[in-house]
């Protein structure tokens, strides 16, 4: 069993975070993934579809909530050798991303099941925007060697 599975329990919050998404960011993602669906950057558009304003990609919302893993494991409160082998989310409801303010996502990463004998251990995600969840049922499942 490695050091980083035997120090975790069920119940612990390893990771904390807060993530301002802008229109800029909504910008950068597009050119980044391909993905250029104008709901993603026209309020117009948006709102033609029945949508509340322009909104988040889905994807970059699970990218931006896997981050405080991913720089727990890479941070000095686990041993070296950690990494993300699978990350499976629901998405419950979208970002609507203000075009002064943005949006804020927290994202709180706290264990949840913990194997010894596999060297693994699931962390479950809680993903808010303005105090709702957007992301149900986001499992991180990581692995040390």
């Amino acid at each position: 069993m490695s050091a980083a599975v035997a120090g975790l329990e069920v119940g612990q919050i390893v990771a904390e975070q807060d993530f301002t998404l802008t229109r800029d960011s909504l910008v950068r993602y597009a050119g980044a993934s391909g993905d250029f669906n104008p709901i993603h950057y026209r309020d117009d558009v948006a709102a033609s579809v029945g949508l509340p304003g322009v909104l988040a990609h889905g994807m970059l919302t699970m990218g931006t909530a896997v981050q405080p893993v991913v720089s727990w494991l890479e941070g000095d409160a686990v041993p070296a050798g950690g990494w993300v082998s699978d990350y499976q989310v629901r998405f419950t409801r979208p970002v609507v991303v203000d075009p002064a303010h943005g949006a804020v996502l927290t994202v709180t990463a706290k264990v949840g099941q913990v194997d010894p004998e596999a060297n693994t251990a699931r962390v479950d995600l809680t993903v808010t925007f303005e105090g709702a969840t957007v992301l149900g049922k986001a499992q991180v499942r990581v692995a040390w060697a």
